[in-house]
């Protein structure tokens, strides 16, 4: 399945996940924007809501920003 996802790196409220009204995701995560950290941090958070492995979450786009479209597979 897809997921479109806002991030908020640097939250003191993360680690959060809240959902919309439209099922898109926002994530609250303590990790800032650095070196990729914001990322991992995501895959860490979006692993434990959905309860399955980190390798299962992948990133298909916006690398670079703060909203992303994420794959998560349940294979």
């Amino acid at each position: 399945m897809r997921v479109t996802v806002k991030v908020k790196p640097g939250s003191k409220k993360g680690p959060l996940v809240e959902t919309d009204a439209d099922g898109a995701l926002t994530v609250f995560i303590k990790e800032r924007a650095v070196d990729g950290a914001a990322n991992e941090g995501l895959i860490e958070v979006l692993a434990k809501h959905y309860g399955i492995a980190k390798s299962k979450i992948e990133i298909e786009s916006g690398f670079t920003s703060r909203i992303k479209r994420v794959q998560v597979r349940n294979d």
